[in-house]
């Protein structure tokens, strides 16, 4: 089993509960941060001692607070993980279950393993820490459909909001102006099209007007 993990997870209670899991395994070193910044620091660190994390188990959200930090959040900090450390494992514990957010962390090759929290998330998730010791991965059968196929697939409401708008004729300026308007988060210029880009990658779209009639042939906006 593994000897030194690292996990990152900034719900106190949660914490509590993992804590529980890797007493059950055995695992004789863990070591928690609740700030993306700092799990990265810790995983550094631990290199340059010559004692380095052998896992690492990570949330995808991390609630913002009055500390700033450059890595906001799980999928951030799991691309830095894996791109420094190659040999490292490191599994999703996470509440997201949604589709394009599995397939992209599954695809890219980062994560070998996806448990979901919820009423058996901790017996998932040492599910998914038994296979990934073994050399296996490990995908939550919560999250198992997301990756087959289209028909499983869903936007979130701030996609539907996004691309209606753009359906309606309004230009990401517009769009811009209006989610500043009305609170809704991420409202920048450049975070409007970073997430059209990412859904033209997911549903193979030339353009945001062939991504809309997808979607609409989908019925999915």
């Amino acid at each position: 089993m593994f000897k030194k993990i690292l996990v990152a997870e900034d719900i106190e209670s949660i914490n509590q509960g993992l804590s529980s899991v890797l007493r059950n395994l055995g695992i004789p070193e863990a070591s928690h941060a609740t700030y993306c910044d700092d799990a990265l620091l810790k995983a550094r660190k631990a290199v340059l001692d010559k004692a380095p994390f052998e896992l690492v188990i990570c949330d995808l959200s991390f609630k913002p607070d009055h500390r700033t930090q450059h890595i906001t959040s799980g999928q951030e900090l799991i691309a830095v993980l894996a791109g420094e450390f190659p040999g490292l494992k490191i599994i999703v514990y996470s509440i997201e279950d949604h589709p394009q957010t599995v397939r992209r962390l599954w695809n890219s090759g980062q994560v070998q393993g996806y448990a979901c929290k919820g009423r058996n998330g901790l017996a998932d998730l040492e599910k998914a820490i038994r296979e990934v010791y073994k050399g296996k991965t490990y995908l939550s059968p919560m999250v198992e459909a997301a990756l087959k196929g289209r028909n499983f697939l869903t936007l979130r409401e701030y996609e539907v909001m996004l691309l209606t708008h753009l359906a309606n004729g309004y230009t990401q300026e517009q769009i811009e102006r209006r989610f500043k308007e009305e609170g809704i988060v991420p409202s920048s210029k450049s975070s409007i099209e970073k997430r059209l880009k990412e859904l033209k990658e997911d549903f193979n779209a030339n353009t945001t007007v062939h991504l809309i009639t997808i979607l609409k042939d989908l019925r999915l906006l």
